[in-house]
């Protein structure tokens, strides 16, 4: 199998892994030594990419409740390969058994620890819920989210969030990634407290345990809702209900507040995701649009790196204009841009999680979703919202469907606050 590409064995798995709910042996242990090849990164990245980007995300994305069990076998095997302390049958079988609802059963709690999603949108739409459920149920607790920096100030303008900083590479090494969960288990490592696990990359979506199972509660949100057409932060609000006993959480931020800038806020960010992307042109058409309204609009930048280079492209070619202003710096920076702004637009990313959070009106372009269920799931959570599902190749569609969209949004928007 050497002369085989790690993609190529990544999709030979997920193929198996669809189709049968097991997988072929020798693909898989193949595809972890190479990602465990220490010897050769390079070998050892474009395998880890593989697993995780081909294998594991699909079988997350399309949200089907008998796919948690097929990943628990899989990527169990998986941790008892690169680290030997774990046995791949224990892990399964306690994964089964924390994956059961089960009650808070009352008692004194000094701290909650609730994990981050990793990624922005995620610690958004569902982190941020389960927060504001333990600041309701635990009013004189400390709550702590325990994840990246950069995430944690979404929240750094709420006095009652504690950060407790464990970072997760998610450019990292496979071995890298799950010893994460080692330092995790450092951090929860206190009596009287409680560990809340939505579904987080810092336990491998609950696989690895990090203290004891009597005092952790995991909402399993790939499969929470089975066939429901929910979006997460409504399957998040009612697990933590039946789990906590509170009452209607939500989504929110508390970043620290910025000067506004600009009406319409927009972000073409992807999060290294090309395929949610439309193309230039879309993103040039929708913004030449919007400023021939006479709109003030401040488009993010990103990360750097082809984001930021492609922003600067787009920016050259629309002129320059003085209505044009192009944000600079951490993405809570740009959270509290969105939560000023009239309008918000993006493609399937945080912002639109945000947008909603803040009852900002949005409009959200999604393109390359797994499935249906995908996009119920990820769907911003708010009152004055559009979503534009693009098919592939359809542009011209995507162009006026979204051009049809930020005006009726608006038009919903403004006569709701007449009413």
């Amino acid at each position: 199998m050497a002369s085989i590409p790690a993609s190529g064995l990544a999709y030979e798995i997920l193929d198996a892994c669809l189709r049968e709910g097991t997988w072929p042996a020798r693909a898989l242990d193949d595809l972890i030594e190479r990602a465990l090849d220490e010897d050769d990164p390079f070998t050892a990245m474009a395998a880890t990419r593989a697993l995780f980007g081909i294998v594991i995300e699909q079988l997350g994305d399309l949200f089907e409740p008998h796919l948690c069990d097929v990943y628990a076998r899989l990527f169990s095997h998986v941790i008892s390969r690169a680290l030997p302390e774990h046995d791949a049958e224990d892990l399964l079988v306690r994964y089964r058994r924390i994956r059961q609802v089960r009650r808070f059963p009352g008692g004194e709690v000094k701290r909650v620890f609730v994990l981050s999603r990793v990624t922005l949108g995620a610690d958004v739409a569902v982190t941020s819920v389960a927060l504001a459920a333990a600041k309701q149920r635990f009013p004189d607790a400390e709550i702590c989210l325990v994840g990246p920096a950069k995430n944690a100030e979404l929240f750094a303008g709420d006095p009652r969030i504690v950060p407790v900083a464990v970072m997760y590479g998610r450019s990292s090494l496979l071995r890298d990634r799950l010893l994460a969960a080692a330092e995790l288990q450092v951090a929860v490592d206190e009596l009287g407290a409680i560990v809340i696990d939505p579904d987080s990359r810092l336990t491998q979506l609950g696989l690895i345990p990090i203290c004891d199972d009597a005092r952790y509660f995991f909402f399993e949100s790939r499969a929470y809702g089975g066939d429901l057409q929910a979006p997460l932060p409504q399957l998040a609000a009612e697990w933590l209900s039946e789990v906590f006993g509170v009452e209607h959480p939500s989504p929110y931020t508390a970043p620290a507040k910025q000067q506004k800038i600009a009406e319409v806020t927009v972000s073409w960010g992807v999060g290294e995701n090309g395929n949610k992307r439309v193309d230039d042109e879309f993103e040039y058409q929708v913004l030449s649009a919007l400023l021939s309204k006479g709109r003030s609009v401040l488009l993010d930048r990103g990360a750097g790196g082809e984001e930021a280079a492609r922003v600067n492209v787009l920016v050259d070619r629309l002129g320059s204009p003085s209505r044009l202003h192009v944000h600079d710096g951490s993405y809570a920076s740009f959270a509290s841009h969105i939560l000023q702004s009239r309008l918000y637009l993006g493609y399937d990313s945080a912002g639109q999680h945000v947008a909603a959070a803040g009852k900002v009106p949005l409009v959200s372009v999604f393109s390359g979703y797994a499935c249906d269920r995908m996009l119920s799931r990820w769907r911003p959570y708010a009152q004055f919202a559009r979503i534009v599902a693009v098919q592939p190749g359809d542009r011209s569609a995507a162009l006026e469907e979204t051009l049809q969209a930020i005006a009726a949004v608006r038009e919903e928007a403004s006569a709701a606050s007449t009413d």
